[in-house]
């Protein structure tokens, strides 16, 4: 569907926008990829590698509504990926986190409307579940927002969805990347916030991969989330590290036990699919009623049960430590 079609992606410059890009160019010909962040520099580093001729990079900030609404001109597909998403700067600086997560998502489609935009897909976060910090309040105020974004443009054909999954495995926001450098630095031990937290575990490409299959599968109103498997976060540890101890240090302010992507409250709005749970949306739209129970692709899916809530500590799948070593493996290579 991105065959001569123009793409842009809003903080492209990202771990997941220079990987969708990647797999963007690899299994389609689009006629023109849109790359928006403020970072002169990873843009002129992301050039050095995506240069193909289809490539365009616009140096511009979500805040700036009418440069969003020059870069989006022609554009066909819209993936927003930019947000600040560290939970203790967000906490300590409050309103630029609003400005840049709300703000900017409310400029992101009131640019995508003008410019008649098919479709938009907003990335969001576990956190935006029953929301504990800044970071998680401004990102369900986020996905609020384009989810009624579809009754703003009315009878016009842009249409918004949200895809919401937890930290990717390996990128920078991940412990991760924590734990491989201390390991690297000859560390005698291992620091965790809880022995018995837990995680959600997906990969940037099974995420970059659902971001690409929603675009056919949305209507317009849905949140997609991805059945993925669980961790606990000393098998975590014990997998990169064998043998290392591990020192308790208190969880973090603003930080959460286990991941909540549907919350028992969305219960009655959630289907399951064979790979996914879609939230619909609790709201009705100005366009026809919509059958969220089969979607773009013909797949169908059921409700769940009005107990149901998909949390990180009773998942049904759980990675063990010579998975989960195997899969950092991976990562590695």
């Amino acid at each position: 569907m991105f065959n001569d079609k123009s793409i842009f992606i809003s903080g492209g410059t990202g771990s997941f926008g220079r990987n969708f890009i990647r797999r963007l160019l690899e299994q389609y010909q689009p006629r023109r990829v849109v790359v928006f962040s403020r970072d002169e520099l990873k843009q002129y580093e992301m050039q050095q590698v995506f240069n193909a001729p289809c490539m365009r990079y616009f140096i511009g900030d979500v805040r700036d509504a009418e440069r969003l609404r020059m870069a989006m001109r022609g554009i066909d597909y819209v993936v927003h990926a930019a947000a600040l998403k560290q939970v203790p700067a967000a906490e300590y600086n409050p309103t630029e986190c609003i400005r840049t997560n709300v703000n900017g998502a409310e400029n992101i489609i009131n640019a995508a409307i003008d410019n008649g935009v098919k479709k938009v897909i907003a990335l969001s976060t576990d956190k935006a579940a029953s929301p504990i910090n800044l970071y998680g309040a401004t990102k369900l105020l986020s996905d609020k927002l384009f989810v009624a974004a579809n009754n703003i443009a009315g009878a016009q054909e842009t249409r918004f969805s949200v895809v919401r999954y937890g930290n990717v495995a390996g990128s920078r926001g991940s412990v991760v990347p924590f734990f491989s450098k201390l390991v690297a630095e000859g560390a005698k031990d291992l620091p965790i916030t809880d022995a018995r937290m837990t995680r959600f575990w997906i990969t940037l490409d099974h995420g970059v991969q659902f971001v690409l299959d929603n675009f056919a599968r949305m209507h317009g109103g849905e949140i997609f989330v991805p059945k993925i498997p669980s961790i606990r976060i000393v098998d975590l540890a014990s997998a990169m590290a064998p043998g290392l101890p591990h020192q308790l240090v208190g969880i973090r302010p603003g930080e959460k036990l286990h991941e909540l992507m549907v919350p028992t409250d969305d219960a009655r709005m959630t289907l399951e699919f064979k790979d996914h749970y879609t939230i619909q949306p609790s709201i009705r739209f100005t366009q026809a009623d919509l059958d969220f129970a089969v979607d773009g692709l013909g797949e169908r899916g059921t409700p769940v049960a009005e107990d149901f809530e998909y949390s990180s500590d009773t998942n049904s799948e759980f990675l063990d430590v010579a998975q989960i070593a195997r899969l950092h493996g991976e990562l590695q290579a």
